[in-house]
């Protein structure tokens, strides 16, 4: 073949993604939305704070949620890890990663099901903040010895409302109040299950501030993984078996903390309380 032909061929071979830049060869694809003023990017050990979107490639959001956590030492090309490494402080990007990489080498679990095996997904970071891990100690410091006084607050309208409601049974451990009102007979639930929930959300007033069931929409997610629900959630979708209808009240700790939602919808120190129906489990056996 003629050499001129073949260089002619390889540098007319489209794009798999217009927009996108590609790095790591491959591995990793991104394009930024919006730059932050100040350059500072984050290292390996420093906490981050970011709005984190996890979608399918046409754009199917399946996760969408703040979080802060210190970053690691990214393991192999097209990480996570990666991604946060790219980005400045209030930079806004979207990623094209390997989902067998997120689920499989990053967060040790089975793909969702309706994501296809050695496909790509799409993640969307808005990096809020960056801080060293000695401000970040610093700070948390600081802020549990201000906020004191707001959670004693919020303890006592807790109190008061299970008082009201004649709740009577014991808290788990962490703080759960947890009440089966209808008994599946389904399996029970362990760890890189796939999951499939419908929940109610809504204040002790009895206001409502979410619902799967309003939106006919059930919720699908790995169980055991990081990122995925609020951690009372989790907690108690571990107690269940398929089937099973609960409903759980939660202290602000275990469900949206000192900051509240991302979206602003609960307030911080808010205790809030869940209807969960477990419709599914999917172990990993099944999914073979």
């Amino acid at each position: 073949m003629n050499i001129f032909f073949l260089i002619l061929l390889v540098g007319c071979q489209p794009d798999p993604y217009p927009g996108y830049k590609n790095i790591d060869d491959g591995a990793l694809y991104y394009r930024l939305h919006m730059f932050g003023e100040d350059r500072f990017t984050a290292s390996v050990g420093d906490f981050v704070t970011a709005d984190i979107v996890y979608q399918t490639m046409d754009d199917s959001v399946f996760f969408h949620g703040r979080r802060t956590f210190q970053l690691t030492e990214p393991t192999f090309d097209g990480s996570i890890e990666q991604c946060f490494l790219l980005l400045a402080e209030h930079d806004s990007a979207s990623f094209i990663i390997s989902a067998d990489g997120l689920f499989g080498k990053t967060l040790d679990t089975d793909l969702p099901s309706f994501i296809p095996e050695k496909s790509n997904m799409k993640v969307g970071i808005h990096l809020r903040m960056i801080r060293s891990e000695k401000d970040y100690k610093r700070e948390k410091e600081e802020f549990l010895a201000w906020i004191n006084d707001f959670g004693e607050y919020e303890q006592t309208v807790l109190r008061h409302f299970i008082e009201e409601q004649k709740v009577d049974l014991q808290p788990t451990e962490s703080g759960m109040y947890f009440i089966i009102v209808e008994e599946g007979s389904g399996k029970a639930v362990s760890k890189g299950d796939i999951v499939t929930v419908n929940y109610e959300g809504k204040f002790l007033n009895g206001e409502f501030f979410d619902s799967t069931v309003k939106r006919n929409q059930p919720f699908e997610f790995v169980y055991g993984t990081e990122w995925q629900v609020i951690s009372g959630m989790e907690e108690a979708i571990g107690m269940m078996r398929e089937g099973d209808r609960a409903i759980i009240i939660l202290p602000s700790d275990l469900a949206w903390g000192a900051s509240g939602s991302s979206t602003g919808i609960i307030p911080p120190f808010t205790s809030v309380i869940y209807e969960i129906n477990l419709l599914e489990v999917r172990s990993r056996e099944d999914q073979v």
